[in-house]
């Protein structure tokens, strides 16, 4: 009776562990590959409960969602001999299972050694086909999709699908920014100084035109202003000539600019005047002429 118990709580266990055994789970972000003795016979990619063949067949798991692979920091050199030093990143996705199981041996890190050769030399190649300047004004993306574009198909044998490629950094050595800053320094001062030059070159030949505009109109206005003060001297003239032309008028007008330069020559503090008796002046006052 003990035996039959033994007996049947072993057979139990058989079976609950074959039965464990025969199942498998597939998450939702993830493969699972069915291999008997070694070989791949399937691929799971649909998340549940599967079966496969206790004993005889094993599973084994592959990430179904988005890696990503951080290359090391790497020098290159440009087109015109400057080196530069490139930090990136790849995004990336294990497409076909299958293939990739029988490429790469079902191994993340044989994935990333290829990723990491493939990346760097097609980096390492695109920038050699460029000067420095034109890396640097790559980097809003050009770079990123000549690189992505060299690798990607690659990567299909081994069942791998390039999403991305970034670059974090690109810039120059520590050693060699100094003298690149000096230079572009240097640039930007040259520019300056030729927009200084062209701006006060500019500037005097608004300064001589508006110049000789104000001397043309300056000596326009002073030529006019002669005109009309000669014409006024000429109505002036006229008008005294008229006023003045009869012989009482005249002597009037006499007395007047005799007392205008008797005035005028009472100059000072002292305005006392003596005057001959035979003086035009004291003929006037004297009621002589």
């Amino acid at each position: 009776m003990k035996k039959r118990s033994i007996i049947t709580i072993i057979a139990g266990v058989a079976i609950l562990t074959a039965g464990a055994m025969s199942v498998t789970v597939t998450a939702q972000d993830e493969y699972k590959l069915i291999r008997r003795f070694g070989k791949v016979e399937r691929v799971i990619s649909s998340p549940g409960i599967s079966l496969k063949v206790p004993f005889l067949e094993t599973a084994a798991t592959l990430p179904k969602q988005t890696l990503l692979y951080d290359l090391s920091p790497s020098d290159v050199i440009t087109r015109d001999k400057k080196t530069m030093i490139c930090d990136s990143y790849v995004l990336w996705r294990i497409e076909d299972p299958l293939k990739f199981a029988q490429t790469l041996n079902s191994s993340l890190e044989s994935g990333e050694s290829r990723i990491n050769t493939a990346v760097y030399n097609s980096t390492k190649n695109a920038i050699s086909s460029m000067s420095q300047d034109e890396v640097i004004t790559s980097r809003d993306g050009e770079l990123s999709e000549i690189v992505l574009n060299s690798v990607k198909d690659n990567m299909t044998q081994y069942g791998i699908n390039l999403l991305e490629f970034e670059t974090k950094q690109l810039d120059l050595p520590d050693d060699n920014k100094e003298a690149v800053y000096e230079r572009m320094i240097s640039e930007r001062d040259n520019i300056a100084a030729t927009y200084t030059a062209e701006g006060n070159s500019e500037a005097k030949v608004i300064r001589n035109t508006t110049d000789k505009e104000i001397a043309i109109k300056i000596s326009e206005a002073e030529k006019q202003a002669e005109i009309l003060k000669a014409e006024g001297e000429q109505e002036y003239m006229k008008i005294l000539a008229q006023a003045y032309g009869e012989e009482e008028r005249s002597e009037f007008y006499s007395f007047v600019r005799s007392l205008d330069a008797l005035e005028k020559s009472m100059s000072g503090t002292d305005k006392t005047v003596i005057l001959s008796s035979d003086s035009p002046i004291a003929q006037i006052f004297n009621g002589e002429s």
